[in-house]
């Protein structure tokens, strides 16, 4: 079962609040980076083991800079993305540019940072040379299609827009070649937020076998194979963490068994996690500014559907703490509602909580990856601050709310 204490307590928020008005986000400083020390921890057999924290997850600087800090780089997939880790210095082979349906000035700047290039389609390779030229190291993203399952949040991948089939991925690696690359680079990503281990050990196994067949076939010695992310975070107190020591132990045994065997050692492994290095520890904090008896009992609560969209857009299970009611009775049967005018605008849906009364903290856990990234303006609705809570325990705020100005700063009117 997981854990879903908190790391601040009631007198904390009320503290908090008073500097920093409801809705915000807080992200735990010390979490992240112990997080991020167990995963590199857990991959220390790997010669150059890399990790590219997943940008799109939780794309604020501070937090770039930290896990900088913890040895990550970067994995990027726009420009606004490039420009965050280059602000923070990240940049060079530190970058990973995941390629989908790309512009060419945003390769530009990929290349003009030293970033490996990841491509995603088979005429990206001709585009890259025509537009921007071959680089030495280029990668290429493989989707299985058929031969593995995908889940609700990523796709079936014979379904997903990204990646190569097997034979166009053949056929690229001697394109890329043939352009000018002489360093390459193997990548997939197939599922996301998964909680079984050994799904990422058959990715591996995967991987692996494409290895050996392109070395046997096309003559093409990998330089690395990036796993992709998805490793996830047990959103439901029932739901028990990936296991990172299995994780590793069992991808070490097929490492042995298929690239060492096969005289491929050293081949560098990287992953692209987002969701397990900062999910669990960013919290919404909000508070409860209505009540509502009709057909079913409804809390209202001042964020909404804009500051955190995972439930409403996939149905998605956040825990929910009302701070200081934690050991009350949780005998009331609940919707937990923002103000958008849309309907699957809820936090949760017939849960359990304590006797809610208007100014209580309702705390929403697991909050720190697709979280604030994914906000919106819908309804005029602003979004919120971000707080980091510091290893010494002070919080310092690290994106300002938005104001009405910020929402009219980009009209001609």
């Amino acid at each position: 079962m997981s854990d879903k204490s908190l790391p601040f307590d009631l007198p904390k928020l009320q503290a908090i609040s008073k500097q920093f008005p409801t809705p915000f986000y807080l992200y735990d400083e010390r979490a992240i980076r112990a997080g991020a020390r167990r995963l590199l921890r857990a991959f220390s057999w790997v010669d150059g083991f890399q990790e590219y924290f997943a940008v799109k997850a939780t794309p604020n600087p501070h937090i770039l800079k930290l896990l900088a800090e913890e040895g990550f780089g970067g994995d990027c997939s726009s420009l606004p993305e490039l420009a965050l880790c280059e602000r923070v210095g990240i940049t060079a082979e530190q970058i990973m540019f995941t390629s989908n349906n790309t512009p060419a000035n945003e390769f530009v700047k990929a290349r003009e940072l030293g970033a490996v290039i990841n491509l995603d389609d088979l005429t990206h390779i001709p585009f890259l040379a025509e537009r921007v030229g071959m680089p030495e190291l280029i990668s290429l993203r493989y989707n299985p299609g058929p031969q593995r399952t995908g889940n609700a949040i990523i796709g079936n991948p014979a379904e997903a827009k990204y990646g190569f089939t097997r034979p166009q991925l053949l056929d690229g690696f001697r394109q890329a070649r043939d352009l000018g690359a002489h360093r390459f680079g193997l990548h997939t990503m197939v599922a996301s937020n998964e909680l079984n281990a050994g799904y990422f050990i058959e990715t591996a196994r995967m991987l692996f076998e494409l290895a050996v067949e392109l070395a046997d076939r096309c003559d093409i010695r990998l330089e690395f194979v990036n796993l992709g992310g998805g490793i996830g975070i047990p959103y439901r107190p029932e739901e028990q963490p990936v296991d990172l020591d299995e994780v590793s132990h069992g991808i070490h045994q097929l490492y042995d068994e298929l690239i060492v065997a096969a005289g491929l050692h050293p081949l560098r492994l990287c992953m692209e996690n987002g969701r397990c290095i900062t999910g669990p520890f960013g919290y919404l904090v909000t508070r409860a500014i209505h009540k509502k008896h009709t057909y079913k009992e409804y809390v209202g609560v001042d964020a909404c559907m804009a500051n955190l969209m995972r439930p409403g857009m996939y149905g998605a299970y956040h825990h929910i703490t009302v701070v200081g009611k934690e050991n009350e009775p949780h005998d009331v049967t609940v919707d937990v509602v923002g103000s958008l005018c849309e309907n699957n605008d809820k936090f949760a849906i017939d849960r359990p909580l304590p006797k809610i009364e208007a100014g209580d903290f309702l705390v929403i856990h697991d909050a720190g990856a697709h979280g604030h990234g994914m906000g919106f303006q819908y309804n005029g609705r602003l979004r919120s601050a971000e707080l980091l809570l510091q290893e010494d325990g002070t919080v310092r705020q690290i994106r300002r709310a938005e104001t009405l100005d910020d929402y009219f700063s980009t009209l001609e009117f």
